[in-house]
This record gives structure tokens, C-alpha cells and sequence, in this order.
């Protein structure tokens, strides 16, 4: 009896832990980006992208487009820069080295964008602030597809892949597909930021973060319950979530960890 309430106890104690702490190391910059499928760390200090690890050391700026809003490493041979003061993606390849510049004030039909993501296959998703629509921008083609009805409510955070864009606003949490579906749709309980692994998220709120599994299944396809995970005390400046890790910059130290399945 003893052996099974011990066995029980371990069972439970594995699944109740979400989290694994890996590693924790100083890291000092203004925002950190994230690390790359090929453990490159991004980051940015005035105004200056970098990238540092075993690809070796590179920067880009180009003070005159004004502030970096964000950078997409999902493809770190294509890295998506954007700056929202200036309404311009410019596209990266491994060395920092510009590939190509969308000036969306330029296009014949002006698009005035609030995010930008790579979406795959020459494509971007992007958040039209005119229309509050969700559009894919073929950058090749230079051709727009809407992607969503318009929605109200401020847009507070996008987290997306090849297959799925999330989007958070001041109501509700949304999942879309590269075909135009709205795959599922939550109200938010003050949610400030999201990341994405699959069709999986992890929503930060009030220092704390809280895991959403299969969120970007349709409704009906799954049973969801949102489980908030366990974290050692520390502030979160900024995450990302990759392969598994969990990466999280406090302001002094990059924290990784690994994650599990949460307990349902």
C-alpha cells in the first residue's frame, strides 16, 4: 500500500510540474527576441537588431525607419523586421543582411499595418489598422488576401506560424488559418501578450503565464482548459517559445525552460 501511495504520489507530482528549469544566464539588452532553431539569440539595443551564437556575431540598423516594432526569427533565413513608425518590413537572411524592403505606403493600394509576421511561401500576415481585418500579403506577387472579417477592439498582441495567426484584442482571443478560417474564438480575461507553438499558446497576464492547448482547433474538435503554469518568482520583460523551450528575459538574466505537458 505504502509502494502504490508512493508511486501515486511521484505520478502526480511529475504531471502537476509544467515547467523544467534548464538554465539561467546574464543577458543584458533593451528587448530580447528569441533564440533561433539553431540556438542564435536576437535581441535589440538602440534601435539596433543583433544576433549572436554559433552562426557567429551580426547587427542591422537603419536608424532612419525609426523604431524596430518586431522581429519574426520563425525562418532565420528570412527574418522579418518591421517598423510600424515607417509602415516597412525589411527581410534578413542569416547574417543580418537586408534582402529585401515593402514599403506598404508605396503599394499601389496603400495598407496602413499595425503587425507583420512571416506567414510562409513569400507571404506575410498582416493586421490592416484601416480595415481592423487580418490580410495575407503575398510579397512576391504583391497580391493582398483578407483573411478575416473586421473586428473591433485594440489589437494587443499577434502570435503566429506557417499555418495559424493568433490574435489578441482588448475582448477576445482568435485563432485564423492561412485559408481565411476562423478556427476558434475566446473571450480574454486581460490577457497583455501571447506566444505560439503549433496550435498551441502561452498568454502572459499580471507577471504570470498560463498555457492554452489546441487553441487553434475548431471548437469542437477538442477539450480545452487553460492551466496556469509554474514559474519561480521573477519578473517577465520578455518570452519566446520554441521547440519546447521557454525562454524568459527578466531584465538581467535569460532564463530556459522546458515544457511539458501541464496537468490538465
Amino acid at each position: 500500500m505504502r509502494i502504490l501511495l508512493l508511486f501515486l504520489f511521484f505520478y502526480q507530482f511529475s504531471f502537476s510540474q509544467s515547467l523544467t528549469s534548464e538554465s539561467s544566464l546574464p543577458f543584458v539588452a533593451d528587448r530580447f527576441v528569441g533564440v533561433d532553431s539553431y540556438k542564435n539569440i536576437y535581441s535589440i539595443e538602440n534601435r539596433v537588431l543583433k544576433k549572436s551564437g554559433p552562426d557567429g556575431d551580426f547587427v542591422y540598423n537603419d536608424l532612419q525607419l525609426g523604431r524596430i516594432t518586431s522581429v519574426d526569427i520563425i525562418n532565420p533565413l528570412k527574418v522579418v523586421v518591421f517598423f510600424q513608425d515607417t509602415n516597412t518590413v525589411i527581410l534578413l537572411d542569416n547574417r543580418l543582411n537586408e534582402i529585401e524592403r515593402i514599403v506598404f505606403n508605396n503599394l499601389p493600394q496603400f495598407l496602413n499595418v499595425s503587425t507583420a509576421t512571416n506567414a510562409g511561401n513569400n507571404s506575410l500576415w498582416l493586421f490592416n489598422m484601416d480595415t481592423q481585418q487580418l490580410e495575407l500579403y503575398n510579397y512576391s506577387s504583391k497580391l493582398q488576401t483578407i483573411v478575416s472579417q473586421p473586428f473591433p477592439g485594440k489589437l494587443i498582441s499577434q502570435a503566429s506560424n506557417f499555418n495559424y495567426c493568433f490574435m489578441l484584442t482588448e475582448q477576445k482571443l482568435r485563432a485564423f488559418n492561412i485559408y481565411g478560417s476562423i478556427l476558434n474564438e475566446a473571450d480574454t480575461p486581460g490577457y497583455e501578450k501571447i506566444i505560439q507553438q503549433n496550435e498551441n499558446l502561452i498568454a502572459l497576464k499580471e507577471n504570470s503565464l498560463y498555457y492554452l492547448p489546441d487553441f487553434a482547433k475548431r471548437n469542437d474538435e477538442a477539450s480545452r482548459e487553460t492551466v496556469k503554469l509554474k514559474l519561480p518568482e521573477m519578473e517577465i520583460k520578455d518570452l519566446q517559445l520554441t521547440n519546447d523551450f521557454l525562454y524568459i528575459y527578466d531584465g538581467k538574466n535569460l532564463h530556459t525552460f522546458t515544457l511539458t505537458t501541464p496537468n490538465k
